[in-house]
């Protein structure tokens, strides 16, 4: 047997059901009881950093009472973006509904989870925490009245490991959009991820091979925004997780192959008042309200500025080219998928804007945060979007975009970093310590690229010149 089947034998403990782990309201004591019941060993305590990346410090039985009163400190420090080393102790406060035990257990017993939100170890709010970011934005439309509803769709790519468990390029089927076994597969792979979603509390509402070779989605239902970036940094966890214990490697990498479709994150988003849908208004042109328009305007008004933390990588841009389905153009429309934004076919409840341009690399809370406070500049300022683009962007000369006074998204990470310098409303929602340390970092990433030498440039430069 390998170490890695080895690493995840089950282990005679009580069976999980999602009805028995409800935490909604939960109090502590609740949740030890729980952990009690279904004889938990270890306690994950999970954050993102500011680049996304998952992260979290596991805590013993014996530590369970400390973590869930938010009393477990970290060194902040050796997180990207975090803090100096000279201001390192961070305090994780757990959000007690997010309170899951994960749905396998290895050789150390069974472990759950909590998401947790990041303070000062004077238990002031931390400015850095991505999590706290995107509830500031929360509140802020709050106070208008309005609440964010959000679906994302996080596609990625299963890549199969060499002997030595090292990741290679080599998908495992030549499947493509909606395809069947046998061509597609992860079919068994894609139930067992969706098995694993749904004892952590998903609503999975379907999954199907995708466009490129080894690329797949798996779609759950909307939330409220909070919820549903929690839930994305769950799903990465959980399909990444799935696919190492099957002998594959699961990337959202933007585009890993070069002449294939890259992956997105298309979100679906609208603003509610109360339980009513505040984009829908039954007898307009477009059965779009003022706010739902003034949404979609601030959207569009704001879209060079929001794309470097919603497409966060060098490679993200590979993706963001014409020919590959991707948005490469700042406009919206009814149904035509080419623009940036589309407004699908359903209307009452399900009235709903579709940003096409994120991609699943993004950090969930930050990227969910800059398109509620672009969305939401518009409502507040009552702007107008253009006339909607029914024509195939794609097909559209460079003169046509022109006379339709249509922009284009950055081409490149560098030019997308400079479009958020100019940003000031997606700065300040980002705040002074995340902009900082996210520009930081970024400028960093592109610098190393740009001084890379490429597969590319060797061919096509080195017996030629």
């Amino acid at each position: 047997m390998t170490a890695r089947s080895l690493m995840f034998n089950t282990v005679s403990k009580p069976a999980l059901t999602p009805a028995a782990l409800e935490t909604a309201g939960a109090a502590a004591d609740h949740i030890l009881g729980l952990t009690e019941t279904f004889e938990v060993d270890s306690l994950r305590l999970q954050f993102t950093d500011v680049t996304g990346i998952n992260k979290n410090v596991e805590v013993p039985k014996s530590q369970f009472g400390k973590a869930l009163a938010g009393d477990i400190l970290f060194d902040g420090s050796s997180i990207e973006g975090f803090v100096r080393i000279e201001e390192s102790d961070m305090l994780l406060k757990p959000d007690l509904e997010t309170f899951r035990i994960l749905p396998y257990d290895d050789e150390g017993g069974r472990v759950a989870r909590l998401i947790c939100d990041i303070f000062h170890a004077d238990h002031t709010s931390f400015a850095g925490c991505p999590r706290l970011t995107l509830k500031r934005q929360v509140a802020e439309a709050a106070q208008l009245g309005y609440s964010m509803m959000a679906g994302c769709e996080a596609e990625f790519f299963l890549f199969k490991l060499d002997e030595h468990g090292r990741p290679s390029l080599d998908t495992h089927d030549q499947g493509g959009y909606f395809d069947l076994a046998p061509v597609d597969k992860a079919e068994p792979l894609r139930r067992l991820i969706v098995r694993d979603l749904e004892m952590l509390g998903f609503e999975v509402e379907a999954g199907h091979h995708e466009v490129a070779q080894g690329q797949h989605e798996i779609d759950f239902k909307y939330a409220d925004a909070v919820t549903t970036a929690d839930n994305l940094a769950t799903f990465k966890f959980v399909v990444r997780n799935v696919a190492y214990r099957h002998g594959y490697l699961a990337t959202f990498m933007p585009k890993p192959i070069a002449g294939a479709n890259g992956s997105g994150m298309h979100t679906h988003q609208s603003l509610f008042q109360g339980d009513t849908n505040a984009f829908f208004a039954p007898n307009t042109e477009y059965q779009l309200s003022r706010a739902g328009l003034s949404y979609i305007a601030g959207l569009l008004k704001h879209a060079r500025g929001i794309v470097a933390v919603t497409n966060p990588l060098v490679n993200s841009y590979k993706r963001l080219v014409p020919g590959y389905e991707a948005p490469t153009n700042v406009a919206w429309s009814m149904r035509n998928r080419s623009p940036l934004i589309r407004i699908p076919e359903k209307r009452g409840q399900s009235t709903r804007c579709e940003l096409r341009m994120p991609d699943p690399s993004a950090n969930p809370y930050l990227a969910l945060a800059v398109q509620l406070a672009a969305g939401m500049d518009g409502v507040k300022n009552e702007l107008t979007p253009p006339a909607p683009v029914n024509k195939n962007m794609f097909a559209m000369s460079h003169r046509e975009r022109r006379k339709h006074r249509i922009e284009e998204l950055p081409r490149d990470l560098h030019e997308a970093l400079d479009c958020l310098e100019k940003d000031q409303v997606i700065r300040d929602a980002l705040g002074e310590h995340i902009y900082e340390r996210f520009m930081e970092a970024k400028r960093q990433e592109w610098l190393e690229y740009s001084a890379t030498v490429g597969t590319w440039e060797i061919d096509r430069f080195l017996g030629q010149y």
